[in-house]
């Protein structure tokens, strides 16, 4: 038998093989079975489960999203964020019920409605308004101090903005005028403005976190406050991600200390985080105006503006040694200082607890991770991270945020 002959035999007696499933096919194949199967679930509606919730009450849970008063009327916009449709039976305000009108009689899961209430309230009086359900929940709705709500013009999106430059931007600026100041201080000097700095984001980390689970606590929806973790780490990560990015392109004169970004490197995520902090702190100012609370949200302009001033500080302290001009200063300060303007905006417009929980989460988590990146620059000639100099600077920057935000009413 030629050699030919004996390769056709072989391959004839092989075993026939099949080519190979495509990868995507393997990864796709389960998704289709998973959906063929909920499906089958939905329509034969649950066979066996449907009388679990025989006898259970519906679990009600519904957030105020906006609160507008004019002549002889309170308008409420309030969304169902349970799992059961809710419908608004009654309305009191103060004691007393009142007539009501609403867009939708039943809301369907997340969906909205808007109440107009009849009633002559009085200019800074404060009302406690009660939605009752069908089922006899309570939705409070609390107005501090009864004003006239502004019409949603151009001058309202306007005054927004304003309060954001009053809150986020001016104050950012002058607490960078504390430049000259670091920049001729000296090495040891330096160390204590850069324990004060991270003292500063440490307590705006803890604050915003606090901040944004009391927004959702007892609120199931979206996940309660498991959107300000989700918040607080998607930021971690990003930041991560835009640290790593910029140790890559560093020069070659800062890449023998890969343990410690570049000074301006760090001082733009300073900048960054602030800026996302600054964001949520926006939003309150624009939700205080949302629901009604325009004297609260008064108060939080002056606090916040006072507070954030010592945010330039933090900025600038990174830059001791370093000779910036003043187009970096002022694009550093509006990064950390503009999305204030942004967040009052979105507050005022479009208020959602579960949204500014999240986005404050977001602010908390960029803090924090810059108060960690700036570790390394408090080390000494011998190494040492911690001293009494630096824990010093550390408790300092925390006592001076604690000491300016209680002038902010939340």
């Amino acid at each position: 038998m030629s050699l030919d002959e004996k390769s056709a035999a072989a391959l004839a007696a092989a075993p026939h093989r099949r080519p190979p499933v495509p990868r995507w096919l393997l990864g796709i194949g389960p998704l289709v079975v998973i959906a063929i199967l909920l499906g089958l679930f939905t329509l034969l509606n649950a066979p066996g489960l449907n009388k679990l919730s025989e006898g259970v009450p519906p679990k009600e849970e519904v957030a105020v999203e906006g609160v507008r008063l004019t002549a002889g009327q309170i308008t409420i916009t309030v969304r169902n964020e349970g799992p059961d449709p809710v419908s608004i039976a009654q309305v009191n305000v103060s004691d007393y019920y009142a007539l009501f009108t609403q867009t939708r009689g039943t809301m369907a899961p997340l969906e909205s409605t808007t109440l107009t209430i009849i009633y002559n309230w009085v200019e800074g009086d404060p009302y406690e308004v009660a939605l009752v359900t069908s089922n006899g929940g309570k939705i409070p709705a609390v107005i501090d101090a009864a004003a006239l709500s502004p019409e949603r013009g151009s001058s309202f999106f306007g005054l927004m903005l304003l309060m954001g430059v009053y809150v986020g931007v001016i104050p950012v600026a002058l607490g960078m005028l504390w430049m000259p100041f670091v920049r001729r201080s000296s090495a040891s000097w330096v160390r204590v403005l850069l324990g004060v700095t991270v003292g500063l984001l440490a307590f705006l980390a803890f604050d915003a976190t606090l901040e944004a689970v009391g927004l959702v606590t007892g609120n199931g929806a979206f996940g309660g406050p498991m959107v300000v973790f989700l918040g607080a780490v998607t930021a971690y990560l990003i930041l991560e991600g835009t640290d790593a990015w910029m140790r890559r392109h560093q020069n070659s004169t800062t890449a023998s200390q890969p343990s410690a970004l570049p000074p301006q490197h760090l001082a733009l995520l300073i900048a960054v985080g602030i800026g996302l902090h600054n964001f949520g702190e926006g939003l309150a100012i624009g939700s205080a105006y949302a629901v009604g609370s325009l004297a609260l949200g008064a108060s939080l302009i002056v606090g916040f503006a006072i507070h954030n001033t010592t945010e330039g500080l933090a900025i600038v302290t990174p830059l001791a040694k370093q000779a910036p001009g003043l187009g970096r200063l002022a694009i550093l300060g509006l990064i950390a200082g503009a999305p204030a303007a942004a967040g009052a905006l979105i507050g005022a417009t479009v208020y959602q607890p579960a949204l500014a929980a999240f986005l404050l989460g977001i602010g908390a988590g960029a803090v924090a991770q810059v108060a960690v990146k700036l570790l390394p620059m408090l080390r000494d000639t011998a190494g040492k991270t911690f001293t009494p100099l630096t824990g010093a600077g550390i408790v300092l920057g925390m006592g001076l945020m604690f000491a300016t935000g209680l002038l902010v009413q939340a």
